[in-house]
Formats: C-alpha cells, structure tokens, sequence
C-alpha cells in the first residue's frame, strides 16, 4: 500500500500547453487566452520557461465551461454558476445531457414531419418555390396552435399508425373532399345518405388523427377557423365546413332514433 502510495505521489501530472489544450479540444488559442484574461480559466501552472500548463483540473472546468456555453449562457452567468458550491461537475453533465435530450427530441419530430412532406412532394416531379413557403408556413402554424403535449401525442399516434398508413390517409383527404364538395354543390341535402356517409367517413380520419382527443380536435378546427388561408390550401371552406357538421348532426340524429 505504501508503495502504491509513493508512486502515485511520485507520478508525473499531465499538463498540456495552451496550443496543445486547443488541439487536444478543438477550442481556439485566442479563446483559451481570453478566457485567461477575464479570470474565467486559468492555466494553473507555468513552465520554467513561462509557458501556461493546464493541468487535468483545468481541462475538467474547460468542459464545464464548454457545456454551459452550449446551454446558451454567456460568460457571466457561467462565472456566476462555477463559483456556487452547490453546483458540482455532475449536475452540469446532467443539466447538458437534459438539453440534448429536448433538443433530439426536437430533431425527431421534424424529421417526421420532413419525411412526412418528403413522400407527399416525391409525387410531384417539381417543387415551386411556392409549395415550399406554405410548407413553412403549415410548420409554423401547427407550433402556433398545438402544445407541446398534443403534437407528442399525435407523433406517437403517427409512429402506432406507421409510415404508409399514415400517407394513405393523406392521400385519401383530397378524394373525400372532392367528393363532398361534389355533392354540395349538386344541392345534396346533409340527410341524403350518400353524404351522411362521406361525414361519416370524414368523422373517421379525423378520430384517426385526433385519437378522439378532444382537445387536439379544437386546435384543429381552431387553426383552420382561424387561418382561411390554409383551409382554402386544403380544400376546406366555410361553406363545405358547414355543409359536413351538417350531414354529421343528421348522422347522430339517425343513429340515435
């Protein structure tokens, strides 16, 4: 024991050179300088010749500093957090590994969607410049009128029902309107059976997408109420609108007699 003792003490410490610290990490020597400069790393050590060595301590607080960076804090804050003594070296590993987390969950979700449009847009030979900015726009709404938890919930709904059940239904939407709109304006009345049966059928691919949430089914029919601009790119209309809650009441009307 008193040997393995005496060599530890006896072992050479790493230290590394502040050109040597920026290769080994990837971190600029300007950066590394500056750091030194406002107090927030300091090399611990010098050489005989007077050059910085970082020692194993001073690379541990240059990943903390990393990681907090990451986290988006500027070097105040950081100097702030490093100095409390309730904060230790772990809880900023897990702080960093949380925000990974929520930012690979972020990344998943778009991509799902991106896949998403990537399959409807292979049908078309040519993208316009068009298409792509309602695209956006579509993205932009869908954050502005569903929370966090609903779009999780209609993700995982979107990984039960799979990638080509899921296209289907896509597929189907603009067949069903069609239809509707068809009957609509022949004078159709929303009692005929043909049309109860289109609601009926519009009723179901709602339920598939909402999951019978009725919460996700307000955002829904929110976003389109409030956003004409994006019912009218899917077909959707007041008039049409109506013309199905219309067939729909008839339906629960002749289902409940």
């Amino acid at each position: 024991m008193a040997a393995g003792e005496r060599k530890d003490k006896g072992a050479k410490k790493r230290a590394w050179k502040v050109g040597e610290l920026a290769k080994a990490t990837g971190t600029s020597i300007r950066t590394l300088h500056w750091y030194d400069e406002i107090g927030l790393l300091s090399p611990s050590d010098h050489s005989r010749a007077g050059y910085r060595l970082y020692g194993e301590g001073d690379v541990a607080r240059l990943q903390q500093i990393l990681s907090l960076r990451q986290l988006g804090m500027s070097l105040d804050e950081i100097r702030a957090l490093l100095a409390r003594p309730d904060v230790s070296p772990l809880s900023i590993v897990h702080m960093h590994i949380t925000r990974l987390q929520e930012q690979m969950e972020l990344t998943r979700k778009l991509l799902g969607r991106l896949e998403a449009l990537a399959a409807w847009f292979a049908k078309s030979e040519r993208v316009s410049a068009d298409e792509l900015l309602k695209t956006i726009e579509v993205m932009n709404m869908i954050e502005k009128y569903y929370t966090k938890e609903q779009l999780a919930e209609l993700e995982a709904r979107r990984q039960a029902f799979g990638e080509e059940a899921m296209q289907a239904v896509q597929a189907e939407w603009p067949a069903l309107i069609a239809k509707v709109r068809a009957e609509m304006e022949k004078g159709t009345p929303p009692e005929d059976p043909a049309v109860q049966a289109l609601a009926g059928r519009w009723m179901e691919l709602v339920e598939m997408f909402t999951g019978g949430n009725p919460e996700i089914r307000r955002s829904l029919e929110t976003m389109y109420k409030n956003e004409p601009g994006l019912a009218a790119q899917q077909g959707h209309d007041p008039a049409l609108y109506d013309y199905v809650r219309r067939a729909q009441a008839a339906r629960k009307r002749g289902t409940s007699a």
